[in-house]
């Protein structure tokens, strides 16, 4: 019977040989962060860290995006867990963490555990400030998406497959999801890290139309300061 250490170890290492060459910022690095995050938060806020650890390791690996579709995401999910030896009870609660990460367009399922809530949490922490950024234009990047098309309206109601397959940028994606998240957080140590991170994508918005919307009449002070 394998310990919980070792189920750990083993899940790692293939978490890396899945996702090693991603490059949609879903990548073992972003798996990584969400573990730190996930077992963070669930030391804080009471919830099994072991349920939470798994979770967080394997959750992409059933999302569509990775998988192809989630049926066969959870499957091979699955087909892991039952590799590691987990009690069926732990299994379940796996599983029940991972159904409900993903966003979907505003159209996921609400987490029914605390260990689910801290899951979604750390990985919605994930997609916001300095790292979400960078991962929003790794994935539009992957995806052929444009930086920015002002001609497009934000889209405020969508359908999960409006979400996934719709015209969009990837500054719309700030407004159609990443500055919803920090209102859709679960628990208060999330919360809290949440605040710094949601100015930091406010910032940077900022920041982007003044350069965006440059041209001399308005920059020639800022551009002449710096001759």
């Amino acid at each position: 019977m394998k310990n919980k250490e070792q189920m750990i170890r083993e899940t790692e290492k293939y978490v890396k040989t899945v996702l090693e060459h991603d490059s949609s910022g879903h990548d073992w690095w972003h798996m990584e962060r969400v573990r730190r995050l996930g077992c963070w938060l669930a030391k804080r806020e009471g919830a099994d860290v072991f349920i939470v650890e798994m979770a967080a390791l394997l959750h992409d690996l059933a999302d569509e995006k990775i998988a192809g579709s989630e049926e066969a995401g959870m499957k091979k999910v699955r087909q892991w867990l039952e590799h590691c030896s987990l009690s069926k009870k732990e299994e379940n609660s796996v599983i029940e963490a991972i159904s409900t990460v993903s966003y979907k367009g505003g159209n996921g399922e609400a987490p029914r555990t605390l260990e689910a809530m801290v899951v979604q949490d750390a990985d919605r922490l994930d997609a916001i400030g300095a790292i979400g950024i960078a991962r929003t234009f790794m994935y539009a990047g992957h995806r052929g998406q444009p930086m920015y098309d002002p001609a497009l309206p934000v889209r405020n109601v969508m359908t999960k497959e409006e979400y996934r397959h719709g015209p969009s940028s990837t500054i719309h994606h700030f407004y159609e999801k990443l500055l919803k998240l920090k209102s859709l957080l679960h628990t208060k140590s999330a919360k809290k890290l949440a605040i710094r991170r949601h100015e930091f994508m406010e910032q940077f918005l900022q920041q982007f139309y003044k350069e965006w919307d440059f041209h001399d009449e308005g920059g020639s002070d800022f551009a002449d300061s710096i001759d």
